[in-house]
């Protein structure tokens, strides 16, 4: 018995002596943890602020006086919309030493293209009944609306030269050629004609609600 006696007596003081070891070490474990607490948190508060500082987020401060130059009455009828897509390249520098002084950017354009006819234009001469047929003159189809949509516009890609930071005005300089460009697409497409066509269409209809059966349009 005595012989099996020692090796019991072994094995508890090992076990007591790995339990004392690990609670030491979990307590340490737990006492460094909250000593670094602070300083992660310190890292992570600089981190955040390293970003803030390189990725700035706009602040916007309207202006609180707002002054209004005008007011209209308008009575124009929309009768169609295009929405087009304009790829523009502003550069400017371009040459032997554009890889100094150079500046280029591809900017991707939408826009909204919007026309129609004014019906302020249209006077009592332009509507003659005869013979119970209305005959109409209206006035020639005209573009109300031609810009750039800011939510879908955006500056795809721009190189600058080594010794130079760009020109503060080229994106502006491109945008105002995306919506001349965006018009001028409109126009070759033919938006004028359409425009024309619907608004004889919408008011046929509306004459007819108004109880003329024949109207028959006269070229402006």
């Amino acid at each position: 018995m005595k012989q099996y006696l020692v090796p019991i007596l072994l094995l508890l003081v090992v076990g007591a002596g790995a339990y004392f070891v690990v609670q030491s070490v979990q307590e340490g474990a737990s006492q460094a943890q909250q000593v670094l607490a602070p300083i992660a948190q310190a890292n992570s508060a600089m981190q955040t602020q390293v970003s803030e500082l390189l990725n700035p987020t706009p602040t916007i401060i309207p202006d609180p006086v707002t002054i209004i130059h005008e007011v209209r009455a308008l009575a124009r009828l929309e009768t169609i919309q295009y929405s087009v897509e304009k790829v523009i390249t502003a550069e400017i520098g371009q040459g032997t030493f554009d890889f100094l002084f150079g500046d280029r950017l591809l900017f991707v354009a939408h826009g909204i293209v919007i026309a129609g006819i004014d019906l302020e234009k249209i006077a009592p001469e332009n509507m003659q009944v005869e013979n119970g047929v209305l005959y109409v003159t209206l006035p020639p189809a005209e573009v109300f609306i031609a810009t750039l949509d800011n939510e879908k516009s955006y500056v795809y890609d721009r190189e600058t030269g080594a010794l130079t930071h760009g020109d503060t005005n080229l994106e502006t300089t491109a945008r105002q050629a995306a919506e001349h460009e965006i018009y001028k697409a409109a126009l070759e497409d033919g938006i004028l004609d359409l425009a024309q066509q619907n608004a004889e269409n919408y008011l046929e209809k509306f004459f007819n609600a108004l109880g003329f059966d024949n109207v028959i349009f006269l070229s402006p």
